[in-house]
Parts: structure tokens; C-alpha cells; sequence
């Protein structure tokens, strides 16, 4: 089967919201996976003339393997580049507060922040802070070994420790959200 431009601008149309949701679920941003799905378009644009798939299913498919992909990769370098979508001149859809609502609704948003909340609000001392300030508020452990007046290796220790207790914690959702 050959995955021609208005093929792939077909399972765009009828694919976007429910993939922007799964996406989400696994970013917990709606604005993020709006990014993400963008960038995992343009990523399935380019490299179309790659799939080898037999049917629309597995187009579908190989799309929602891009962005998972994709997704981790964001999470790998701790920022999203959007190498093939500036390539492309993708420009990146504007969200709407509605629209924004009712991603985060599809994708059960609100159960996932708080659950993941909780968990973060159980890890023992300076774990669970060491984790907020790598994970939402983004500083190396430069910084964060400075603000808890501690060395780099504990800073990287505590947050290591405190990320794999939160992935033991939330993997029942994980599974849960695998399965949507």
C-alpha cells in the first residue's frame, strides 16, 4: 500500500483528536501534545515513502508509533525539536481554551494530574522535592544539589530513586492508559 499525501491527509482528519488525546495522556499537557502530534505528522509526511504496511489500520498504526516515539524522545532531551517541522514550514495549529478542555477531557487529564500528585506528595523528603524541581520546574542538578544543600550525585540519586518510585506507584494507570 502507498502511503500518498492525501491518504495521510485523510487519516489526519479522522485521526488527530484521538491521537492529540492519547498523547496527552502521555505528556499530561494538552499544548505539548498538540506539539508532539504536529511533529510526529510531519515526521510520517517525510518519511511516507517508507511504510511498508499493507492496510489503513497499520498506517494508523505505524502514525501512533511515531508519535509514542516521538513522545519519548521529547522527554529524552528535555525539549521537543521540531527539526521536521520547521523543514516542512508545518505551522503549529493554534489551541483554543475549549479545544484545550476537551483533549484534557478525552484523555481523563484531571484523574492523571492527581494521581500523579498524590504520588509526588508521598515520596519521602527531599525525593519528592529533588523530582519537582528536575521534572516541572526543569533545572539541572546543578541547581537543584544547590537549593537542597546537597552534592550533585545525591541530587541525581534522590531523583532518580523518587522517578522509579513514581513509575512503580502510577504504572497501574500507565497500563490503564496503554489499553485506551
Amino acid at each position: 500500500m502507498k502511503l500518498d499525501a492525501a491518504l495521510l491527509g485523510d487519516i489526519y482528519r479522522q485521526e488527530a483528536t484521538s491521537l492529540v488525546a492519547a498523547v496527552t495522556r502521555q505528556t499530561l499537557d494538552a499544548d505539548l501534545a498538540l506539539d508532539i502530534v504536529s511533529e510526529a505528522f510531519a515526521v510520517a509526511f517525510e518519511r511516507r515513502a517508507t511504510f511498508r504496511g499493507t492496510s489503513r489500520a497499520e498506517a494508523v498504526g505505524w502514525l501512533y508509533a511515531i508519535a509514542r516515539t516521538t513522545a519519548t524522545d521529547h522527554f529524552r532531551r528535555g525539549g521537543a525539536e521540531r527539526r521536521a517541522v520547521v523543514r516542512l514550514g508545518v505551522e503549529r495549529p493554534e489551541m483554543h481554551e475549549d479545544e484545550r478542555r476537551r483533549i484534557e477531557d478525552l484523555a481523563g487529564i484531571a484523574k492523571l494530574r492527581a494521581s500523579v500528585a498524590t504520588e509526588l506528595s508521598r515520596l519521602p523528603g527531599d525525593q519528592g522535592r529533588a523530582v519537582q524541581l528536575r521534572v516541572v520546574e526543569e533545572l539541572s542538578y546543578a541547581d537543584i544539589a544547590d537549593q537542597l544543600h546537597i552534592t550533585t550525585e545525591a541530587a541525581r540519586t534522590r531523583v532518580s530513586r523518587g522517578l522509579r518510585a513514581l513509575a512503580r506507584e502510577l504504572a497501574p494507570l500507565k497500563e490503564l492508559s496503554d489499553a485506551l
